[in-house]
């Protein structure tokens, strides 16, 4: 480190040393806890005996200044040693005069007890015995009973990822802001990359854009008698026709999805129509205040030059006659500027994601109200709707048919947790849908008239049963979870009943597990990008919590697609030819992000099927690789959990079995190395790259820009 980069970071956690220690100077204990943000009590407690060298029950910043200088700037065996002085627990063992620092079960078991609790992992007291095992054999080379610091460290040589970067939470939280990190960056919007990846949207939004330019100086000079403020709002009004029809257009999910079956998708953005609604949504905005504030300011002109009515006249009644129906276009426009401010504002990502996606669903239905008022307030506007509005008009009605026919019933509902709720509904024999599609379902005894969109979380080869796995996150959500976790719900449903069913079947329950019977409505299926990755050849499919649940239905069709059925003992490979044309996949890397261990319980039975179905060893190599995250946990690098992640490591290879989700593939601590995952996916080279993303939107403009880097396609699910 250069004398610079010293004095920085002296100064540094100088700043940091002193808004922790007040006005006393000194860190005590609560104050340490507090900066370290650590949940177990243990490793605080124990990093501050060590950092209060002198024991006087507080930290100066003579004593920090030292301690973190060691465990940034000190060499692996500096940081090893203050490592195994953590987990010494006893204190030192004196030999011929010297310390000697020795590890014994039972401090070992402490120490991983804690690392369990910080890392938020639950696991029962056999196993925490077994992994306390593990690791002490395998440390214990001489069998003495005890590890030296010696042994310890030549175990810690076999896990080099673990050598790293060996810290703790406050040497990084201390560290200062990397000057690299500041310097100034080609913006990613001018990058080739994104030009190249985004290619179809970016064409699309420039035409867009184009064609609202056109529109607008052709009704200028058209309207060029009126002055500059009504040609301005001439002008608008015509955007306003493109732009209100263009909404719906792009709302039509029964055509697009028939649409990304055919060459249009490699023309047009089918796959982002949620965004450019959205793009189109705030365009209407924007039009309709320039709008409506050019004619105001024209209405003021005309009330002040002619005399004949006052601005109020013109803006609220229908005495001046302006427009075709009845001299109602300022009135209707009034209204109409209303419902579009409060449909964009209720539409708003802080809305829709703080649980009040009701308030989102009832305004967006006033979209009828603006579409009956714009043809009562434009002459021209029925021109640009008709033929789009018929279209809506006849998938609407296809919607409702389709909801309608045959009875759809919830046979089987798990309540899984995090407040996941899984249903199973009977399947209707007319039900045809690809893997990755979503549905709209409405449950009368929830709410009679909503309807909320879910993906399809089974397979389309499972022919009698639909699962759809709905978190709870607002007020719908939340109603559904607790109809079923409620025991007054039996009642409810038993009422229900007819006699016949009644003798047939009766509702059970136990624990989260019911079967039931209750009516509910399917409209769909519709397509996402997710239909694409049977066309693809190397498949990264990324769920973040439940975003698994379109990976869940590709994950259990290609199960179906690939495994030959009644011939369990056939010497088969999953990398072999397949008959199915739409199956060109070579290569399937899933990585599912959970931030709890729970988590991984919604579908740990399909991802163990999946390991069973696959074959151990591939000539080329696995066909689907998977890769499990825990972000709660921390990192191998990271003090308080180096010795948990060696326990698991060596219980793991000892078990072939991981202790977190019970599965093969071992569960990652942290999140995932985005850099280093897209460059061990870019050097297998099993061909075009398809990366597929469910989760939440700040993620996912991570992934897109790594995508956009290492040249992949990135799709991420929109509904």
């Amino acid at each position: 480190m250069s004398l610079e980069e010293d004095s920085r970071w002296l100064e540094w956690v100088t700043k940091q040393f002193e808004s922790i220690a007040g006005d006393d100077k000194e860190i005590d204990l609560d104050e340490f806890k507090t900066a370290l943000k650590v949940k177990e009590s243990f490793f605080a407690e124990r990093f501050f005996a060590l950092f209060d060298s002198d024991g006087s029950s507080s930290i100066s910043l003579d004593e920090l200044l030292e301690a973190l200088d060691l465990l940034i700037h000190g060499s692996e065996t500096d940081k090893l040693r203050f490592l195994f002085q953590v987990y010494d627990v006893d204190g030192k063992v004196y030999i011929s005069g010297k310390p000697l620092i020795q590890l014994d079960p039972d401090e070992l078991r402490t120490v991983l007890k804690s690392c369990l609790r910080e890392s938020a992992i639950s696991l029962p007291e056999e196993k925490l015995d077994d992994l306390t095992l593990a690791l002490f054999e395998s440390a214990d080379k001489d069998n003495s009973g005890s590890i030296t610091f010696e042994e310890l460290k030549a175990e810690l040589e076999n896990f080099p990822e673990v050598m790293e970067n060996l810290t703790i939470s406050a040497a990084n939280w201390l560290k200062p802001p990397d000057l690299e990190q500041k310097k100034c960056k080609t913006p990613r919007y001018l990058t080739r990359a994104y030009w190249h990846n985004n290619s179809r949207k970016l064409l699309f939004l420039c035409l867009y854009a184009l064609l609202n330019v056109l529109l607008f100086i052709i009704a200028m000079l058209k309207n060029a008698h009126g002055g500059p403020w009504f040609m301005v709002a001439k002008g608008c009004g015509q955007c306003l026709n493109l732009n209100c029809t263009l909404i719906m257009v792009l709302m039509l999910r029964r055509c697009l999805t028939w649409l990304r079956a055919t060459w249009v998708l490699r023309v047009l953005p089918l796959d982002q129509n949620i965004l450019l609604h959205q793009i189109v949504g705030y365009a209407i905005l924007i039009f309709s205040i320039v709008h409506t504030g050019a004619h105001v300011i024209n209405f003021a002109r005309m009330s002040q030059t002619d005399g004949m009515y006052q601005l109020w006249e013109y803006l609220f009644t229908i005495r001046p006659g302006i427009g075709w129906v009845n001299g109602t276009a300022s009135n209707t426009g009034v209204i109409l500027q209303v419902l579009i401010c409060l449909m964009v504002v209720c539409s708003s990502t802080f809305v829709r994601r703080s649980g009040h996606f009701e308030v989102f669903y009832w305004s967006h239905l006033s979209y009828i109200w603006v579409w009956a008022l714009l043809i009562v307030h434009c002459a021209n506007f029925w021109k640009w709707f008709v033929v789009p509005g018929v279209v809506f008009l006849i998938e609407k009605l296809v919607g409702i048919a389709v909801s309608r026919m045959g009875g759809l019933y919830i046979v089987e509902v798990n309540l899984l947790p995090s407040k996941v709720t899984h249903l199973v509904i009977k399947r209707p024999p007319f039900f045809h849908f690809k893997p990755g599609d979503y549905v709209y379902i409405n449950i009368p005894v929830i709410a009679k008239y909503e309807w909320h969109p879910f993906t399809i979380s089974s397979a389309p080869e499972q022919q009698d049963m639909l699962w759809l796995h709905v978190r709870s996150m607002g007020q719908w959500t939340n109603r559904l979870y607790e109809y079923f976790r409620q025991p007054e719900s039996q009642t409810i449903y038993n009422k229900r009943l007819s006699a016949s069913l009644r003798n047939r079947r009766h509702e059970s329950r136990i624990e989260n597990h019911r079967y039931c019977n209750i009516k509910c409505y399917v409209d769909g299926p519709f397509g996402t990008p997710t239909r694409q990755i049977f066309a693809s050849e190397h498949a990264v499919l990324i769920g973040a919590g439940i975003g698994i649940t379109p990976f869940a239905s590709i994950l259990q069709s290609i199960i179906y697609r690939m495994r030959k059925q009644n011939y369990p003992n056939c010497n088969y490979s999953w990398c072999e030819t397949i008959k199915d044309n739409e199956m060109k996949l070579r290569k399937v890397d899933f990585i599912w992000i959970n931030r709890d261990q729970k988590s991984f319980e919604w579908f740990v039975s399909l991802l163990t099927k999946l390991e069973m179905d696959q074959a151990d060893e591939e000539p080329e190599g696995r066909f689907l690789e998977m890769h499990m995250y825990m972000t709660s946990a921390l990192s191998k690098n990271d003090m308080k959990a180096i010795g948990l992640q060696m326990a698991l490591d060596l219980l793991a290879k000892k078990e072939k079995r991981d202790s977190i989700t019970g599965l093969r593939t071992r569960t990652q601590p942290g999140r995932p190395d985005w850099a280093k995952v897209f460059q061990k996916v870019s050097e297998e080279k099993k061909g075009k790259v398809h990366v597929f993303y469910c989760g939440s939107p700040a993620l996912a403009k991570v992934i897109k820009a790594q995508c956009e880097q290492f040249g992949f396609n990135f799709y991420k699910e929109h509904f």
